[in-house]
This record gives structure tokens, sequence and C-alpha cells, in this order.
């Protein structure tokens, strides 16, 4: 027998998907995690020091972004010594900005 309890269209059990993307959406809705997301996505990993010369933030507003970015698990930090390497961990994330920013052909 089947639970799923569906209204206009919509399964209710599916909510929580649709909550975890509007979870990734708001974490990507400022410009500077948009750009900390597609600067990894080139470079492949970097610390807090790199992102905040590109960024010409400091270094305390690109952290509270990375932890943002982090605790949703969009990004994962690897120690290497006394730097925090960053890199993308969410394949859907790479998703959605290759859907906003298609590569030119």
């Amino acid at each position: 027998m089947n639970n799923d309890i569906i209204i206009n269209d919509i399964n209710i059990n599916d909510i929580k998907q649709y909550e975890e993307i509007a979870d990734l959406l708001k974490a990507i809705a400022h410009p500077a995690r948009i750009c900390i997301i597609r600067g990894l996505m080139n470079k492949g990993s970097c610390n807090v020091s790199y992102m905040q010369n590109c960024l010409n933030l400091p270094q305390s507003t690109v952290s509270q972004h990375l932890q943002k970015l982090k605790s949703l698990g969009i990004i994962k930090g690897e120690r290497n010594g006394l730097q925090i390497n960053y890199s993308i961990c969410n394949k859907t994330i790479v998703s959605i900005i290759n859907a906003i920013f298609p590569t030119d052909s």
C-alpha cells in the first residue's frame, strides 16, 4: 500500500527534498559565496588567505561565508599543516552553478 499523500500534484514526502534544494539556493544567494564556489570549481582547492585576496574582503568575512557553505555540506576543509584547504564536495551545487554560468562554446 502506497502511503504517499499527493496535494496539487506534489508528493508531500518529497517536501524534504525541496527543502534541501531551497537551503542550497539560499546558501548561494550571496555574491561572495557564489564567487567562492566558482573559484573553487576553477582552482580545485585553496585556503582562506587566497580567497581573501581574490575577493578583497576581510578574512573574518570570508571565514563566515566558508562556515555557512561548510555547514550545508557544500564545501569541505582539509587541514594541511597550519592551513585549511577548501574544496567543493557537493555535486548538486556544481550543477546549479554550471546552469547559472554556462561555459562558452
